[in-house]
């Protein structure tokens, strides 16, 4: 009876934790750039005297799917989408360097460039443009500004864009992906960017919708388990009570 409660009440908890990561991924289907979440489970078999024949699921830290959405043309010049493989450097939780494929970007009224509110790195440090008539972005990440009342361009800074290993990078609590040795990825010149296009989201929303539906289906019935042990306990103990 043990065994077949605890059965089901690991069962529940790991699709409780699968569901939470399927609604999360719902609810970021419209964000710029967003990699989706996987669950993970490893069974493991319970050590001790006794719990030889117990397997039971444990929850793995979820991985990412790195696949590259699809690149949406805004035609905004600050709008930058990479093509390929690679990341935009940006100021994460802490000051730390951490990477993104969002590229929206925005330039605040100090003339920070900002990513979703993250400053902006730049091959040199924190990218700082001044007030331009246009703005455009190369596709090695050159951020080159018309002045105002100027006719000429001039060279702003360039986007710091990175290509670690996707092994090496571990999503934060923020969505930016940190490298998971606590360092920074060099500049890597062969990373391209798009101007004037957006990287949508690899949320593929029917997927997550019949996951999520399937994973109810599946509490439903680990919660009907648990009741009938909890039936067949109360059974056995009226059957030894004499009741």
């Amino acid at each position: 009876m043990e065994r077949y409660l605890y059965t089901a009440m690991d069962g529940a908890l790991h699709t409780l934790t699968a569901q939470r990561i399927h609604a999360n991924n719902l609810a970021n289907v419209g964000t710029t750039g967003f990699k989706s979440d996987m669950e993970s489970v490893k069974a493991y078999p319970i050590e001790g005297p006794g719990f030889g024949s117990r397997i039971l699921p444990q929850e793995q830290i979820p991985g990412t799917d790195f696949t590259a959405g699809r690149l949406e043309t805004t035609a905004r010049s600050l709008d930058v989408g990479i093509r390929g493989s690679g990341f935009i450097a940006v100021r994460g939780e802490g000051g730390k360097e951490a990477y993104t494929r969002a590229g929206n970007l925005q330039v605040t009224s100090n003339g920070e460039l900002v990513s979703n509110g993250h400053v902006v790195e730049g091959a040199d440090g924190p990218l700082v443009v001044d007030d331009y008539r246009s703005i455009h972005v190369g596709s090695d990440g050159t951020v080159s500004i018309t002045p105002v009342g100027g006719n000429g361009t001039m060279v702003s800074g360039q986007l710091k864009l990175v290509n670690p290993p996707i092994t090496a990078l571990a999503k934060g609590e923020d969505g930016l992906f940190y490298m998971k040795n606590g360092g920074q990825a060099p500049l890597d010149p062969n990373v391209v960017v798009e101007s004037g296009h957006l990287e949508l989201s690899n949320v593929n929303a029917v997927d997550e919708m019949v996951n999520t539906l399937s994973l109810s289906r599946t509490f439903e019935v680990q919660v009907r388990m648990m009741k009938t042990a909890d039936e067949l306990s109360n059974t056995g103990n009226r059957l030894v009570r004499g009741g």
